[in-house]
């Protein structure tokens, strides 16, 4: 993986070539950012920068023979950890390695949803294991192969429980030549001994105008429907691929007709409606809730005057300031995300769609009509 390979995110490579230039390489780094903004990538990108025979001053050859190991994802002194799902047969973090490997390759921008149907977990619980601990402890006590530096990649140290004290000593008082990279998305829920060891990498979102610009060249989107992924997206370039993937394009219309039938309490056309999105299919249903979820925040934004803040495109835009001028307020707005927000929980969880959709119509209702306007208050909509 090169730099030059990675969506986004220039001023980052820039902050960790300078580091490699300047020998000022930290043993221990945490790359702290959300899901699809490349973080993994980077890491493994630096990895490979580090170890490159022939680098230049921006990227990784790319040639060498530590770069085609790297490329592959199989130089010997790469090592990967990560969550996976223990069975009898699966033990530590290696006994996937095939398979994680095969995801990097196919398209390395995933997610733990991703990663989990790669595996067939069903219900199974993720996690980070002592075994795991052990066998990292024992891998790198091990001379490097052939590399300068010996490389653990751990994704998602979130996995790691109590047990993740056993790597304390050894990310402490690393072997010569060793070093550490944690992947992970949330700070909190990371072991603070961990977090109190290592160094603070920040890696932004992905800008609105790389994923528009990424979906419409690559993808060959119109520049509307661009928008509106990179909108729901909201710089994770995995949501904004599965969107491509799986999404219909007429959320925006159809969000804005739920509404109209709630506010005019046009309990048939909901029925209607409920049937209708019942038959959309799970990845759908949950990103038209996520659209709803998204729309509604945006006019909560402009309700609170935050207009600059908006990112609306400007047809739905104009739908927004209606609707926050004449139907919503900030206290139907909340209840309105509180209901969606549920609702997509339960799709995930593969909650019956019929029944939700209908229960959440209902509750779209009650919620309009206890928390509106003023009575008295003319609706415009179109």
């Amino acid at each position: 993986m090169q730099f030059r390979e990675i969506i986004g995110q220039e001023s980052i490579k820039q902050r960790l070539i300078q580091t490699i230039a300047e020998n000022r390489v930290s043993h221990a780094q945490l790359f702290l950012s959300c899901d699809g903004s490349g973080a993994l990538l980077l890491a493994i990108a630096y990895a490979q920068y580090i170890n490159c025979l022939d680098k230049s001053a921006s990227d990784s050859c790319g040639v060498c023979s530590s770069c085609r190991k790297y490329e592959r994802y199989i130089h010997p002194d790469l090592h990967f950890s990560y969550p996976f799902f223990a069975s009898k047969d699966v033990k530590i973090a290696t006994d996937v390695l095939d398979e994680w490997r095969t995801m990097l390759l196919s398209d390395p921008y995933f997610d733990l949803d991703i990663w989990r149907s790669r595996l067939n977990a069903e219900n199974k619980q993720a996690n980070i294991n002592i075994a795991e601990c052990h066998d990292i402890i024992k891998k790198l006590s091990y001379k490097a192969f052939e590399a300068e530096t010996k490389v653990l990649i751990m994704w998602l140290p979130e996995f790691l429980d109590k047990e993740g004290n056993a790597l304390l000593k050894i990310i402490e008082e690393p072997p010569k030549n060793t070093l550490f990279i944690l992947v992970g998305n949330n700070q909190e829920q990371i072991l603070s001994t961990l977090l109190s060891r290592t160094q603070i990498v920040k890696i932004p979102k992905l800008a609105d105008t790389i994923i528009e610009r990424y979906l419409m060249e690559q993808h060959g989107l119109p520049e509307e429907e661009a928008t509106t992924y990179t909108f729901l997206a909201d710089g994770n370039m995995v949501e904004a691929k599965q969107l491509v993937a799986h999404t219909q394009n007429d959320h925006a219309e159809r969000f804005a007709e739920w509404l109209r039938m709630g506010y005019g309490n046009r309990v048939p056309d909901l029925i209607s409606f409920t049937e209708q999105a019942a038959s959309w299919g799970r990845e759908n249903q949950k990103n038209f809730l996520k659209y709803g979820i998204s729309f509604l925040r945006e006019c909560s934004l402009l309700l609170s005057g935050a207009d600059e803040l908006v990112k609306l495109p400007e047809r739905t835009l104009d739908t927004a300031k209606k609707l926050s001028t004449h139907v919503l307020n900030l206290n139907m707005a909340a209840a309105l995300i509180e209901e969606l927000e549920k609702a997509h929980y339960h799709i995930e969880r593969n909650a019956n769609p019929k029944i939700l959709f209908l229960d959440v119509s209902l509750q779209l209702v009650k919620t309009i009509k206890f928390k509106s306007l003023p009575k008295g208050t003319q609706y415009i909509y179109n």
